[in-house]
């Protein structure tokens, strides 16, 4: 989606700030023994109360109103009878639309403390998102995005998942200009044009580079095996810079 008026603007910011409430309403209510389908319940409630709907359950058929996605699942969990512990990384993608305008966040929460090296990478990958988000303007290149998370991801010896890519998105959860690395790569000649809609959505890790596809046919897994965070926002794309639209978390 390309914003030209106000009043698309302002769509666009009102399912921003239901996601981003969503998120932030889930992540406080997060606690040892609840399952992951009680979270769920939590952000659809949610969801409804504010008029919206679910994006992943209304676009594809996702058996859940949330991914949420815990330690070695590292995106498109199905909410269920897992119990979560203390210790846990739970990452929370909500994605929703209301009035024909589509948001897409996510983060990554801790179940009361984690051990220093997944909190550092936890700060770490939120980072990385907003450095990503910086690289993000009218006439810009796309493929800065992924020059300069992977430039932070190397310099403090993380890696990125490489099949796992921000899009564009606003009048559907996935729509041109389809997919957008956030990892270098060659050869991609693609501008940034004011008003676009995308996301910027890296996932961060201790060594993995591939998400492979579990036998439920939705949840991913690293690979290798490996602690990965994701942190998400929607934007837009202005002569000045990002306008984030699902700030804050």
């Amino acid at each position: 989606m390309t914003i030209t008026k106000q009043d698309e603007l302002d769509g666009l910011k009102e399912i921003g700030r239901i996601v981003a409430q969503v998120l932030r309403a889930m992540a406080q209510a997060m606690e040892p023994g609840m399952t992951t389908r009680e979270l769920d319940d939590i952000g659809r409630a949610l969801l409804e109360r504010e008029g919206a709907l679910s994006a992943p359950q209304s676009t594809y058929g996702f058996p859940g109103a949330t991914c949420i996605s815990v330690n070695e699942e590292i995106a498109h969990g199905i909410p269920g009878d897992r119990r979560l512990k203390a210790g846990d990384l739970v990452n929370i993608d909500v994605s929703a639309s209301k009035n024909g305008y589509f948001a897409d966040t996510g983060a990554s929460w801790p179940v009361r403390a984690l051990p220093p090296a997944l909190e550092r990478l936890r700060r770490d990958g939120k980072r990385a998102m907003e450095i990503g988000i910086a690289q993000v303007g009218d006439g810009k290149p796309l493929a800065g995005i992924g020059e300069a998370v992977g430039r932070f991801a190397e310099a403090r010896g993380y890696t990125l998942i490489r099949n796992l890519a921000s899009h564009g998105v606003g009048r559907a959860l996935h729509e041109e200009p389809g997919e957008i690395p956030t990892w270098p790569t060659r050869g991609d000649k693609r501008r940034i044009h004011k008003g676009l809609v995308m996301t910027v959505e890296p996932f961060l890790s201790l060594g993995g580079v591939w998400a492979n596809e579990g036998a439920d046919g939705w949840t991913l897994y690293s690979e290798p095996p490996a602690p990965v965070v994701q942190y998400e926002h929607t934007i837009v794309a202005t002569e000045r810079g990002p306008i984030i639209v699902t700030s804050p978390f």
